[in-house]
């Protein structure tokens, strides 16, 4: 196109433009996480593969009906998801929620002591915080779970509620492990998925199956019809006939395993009858991630922090317009100065403004 104009410019040039000086809307997208992880009732998470800088790495997506956030990083653990929500901020912080998190994940009881009885309960930064390990001698210990492994995801944990995320959030997911924090739902359709793509090898299996299939996709119809019209009546009633389900003896071993550990999480797969509101899959993370996977099909990867910092950044923006129902050709053009351009106001106050409204 710029050549068709006469115009003749290096690739890595034209890609300088586009990175270079774009402070403004890295912090924007930062401060759009900021506003979401305040004011969400729920949010989806979802990530992928990535390149990046001739690595693999991987991109997490965060996000609702209200903004998308996109982050690249080196890992899909759940110190790199507890580190991502904290959305920019730097510090580790030992407060109630943070010990409650050690407790939940059975840290030893003396190791919670050590850190409870220090007066310092703020850390800024990674060294400063692994150098306060050090000095309490709990980077030294060899037990199962792993007291810095622990430690650390709690203080991190202290660090987003310190901060105001995550108020009263449920976190829904397709059952990664890393997404297994705070308040967490199950997306139901990954539920169904599983039992789907079981091989069944006779015809007693394949009805098994079906029958399974069928009674799971009608209670999702049920639970979707609750979220409309939520009663304590109708609530019993789904629980008992999700003990049904999920109870029941097939003859399928496979399948009556897989039954087994579907059951296990039918806290987490019934969120929804306490929390209504949230969904009941997490298509909305898939749809806003898909194009990173179109993108990572063609494209190399980035090569420069900067370039990596960009592509999210702008990414989850225009995701973020989109949901907001603003073209984001208006976007760019409030921010950019074009003349004659409407006015956009900043989109982490519209955030919050949407989700203060009924």
């Amino acid at each position: 196109m710029l050549r068709s104009l006469g115009i003749f410019i290096s690739k890595r040039q034209v890609v300088r433009l586009l990175i270079e000086g774009q402070d403004g809307f890295l912090a924007e997208a930062r401060d759009v996480l900021r506003a979401g992880l305040i004011s969400a009732a729920w949010i989806t998470a979802d990530d992928t593969g990535a390149r990046h800088k001739a690595a693999n790495s991987f991109c997490t997506q965060i996000g609702n009906a209200h903004f998308a956030w996109f982050g690249t990083t080196g890992s899909k653990s759940r110190l790199n998801f507890l580190a991502l929500l904290r959305a920019g901020y730097d510090d580790y912080v030992i407060n109630a929620e943070a010990l409650a998190y050690m407790q939940e994940r059975a840290l030893a009881a003396h190791v919670i002591a050590r850190l409870i009885e220090h007066p310092d309960r703020c850390f800024v930064g990674h060294n400063a915080w692994n150098a306060h390990l050090e000095t309490l001698g709990i980077s030294t210990l060899r037990v199962n779970p792993d007291p810095v492994m622990v430690a650390t995801e709690a203080a991190l944990w202290g660090s987003v509620k310190a901060h105001g995320f995550l108020p009263d959030t449920v976190i829904v997911s397709d059952d990664a492990g890393q997404f297994n924090v705070g308040q967490h739902g199950l997306c139901w359709v990954h539920c169904e998925r599983l039992v789907h793509k079981l091989d069944a090898f006779t015809e007693e299996n394949r009805t098994a199956q079906t029958t399974v299939r069928d009674l799971i996709w009608n209670f999702y119809r049920d639970l979707k019809a609750y979220r409309c019209a939520p009663t304590k009546q109708r609530k019993a009633a789904l629980r008992a006939r999700f003990d049904r389900i999920f109870k029941r003896k097939t003859g399928f071993v496979t399948l009556d395993r897989l039954l087994v550990r579907l059951n296990a999480n039918k806290s987490e797969l019934l969120m929804v009858l306490d929390r209504p509101e949230i969904p009941l899959h997490t298509n909305g993370s898939e749809n806003d991630i898909r194009c990173h996977v179109t993108r990572r099909k063609v494209s190399a990867g980035t090569r420069s922090d900067i370039g990596r910092d960009c592509r999210d950044a702008f990414l989850g923006l225009a995701k973020t317009c989109a949901k907001l129902e603003i073209a984001f050709w208006d976007y760019l053009g409030d921010r950019l100065a074009v003349p004659a351009t409407e006015a956009v106001p900043r989109l982490p106050e519209i955030i919050l403004a949407r989700a203060q409204s009924p």
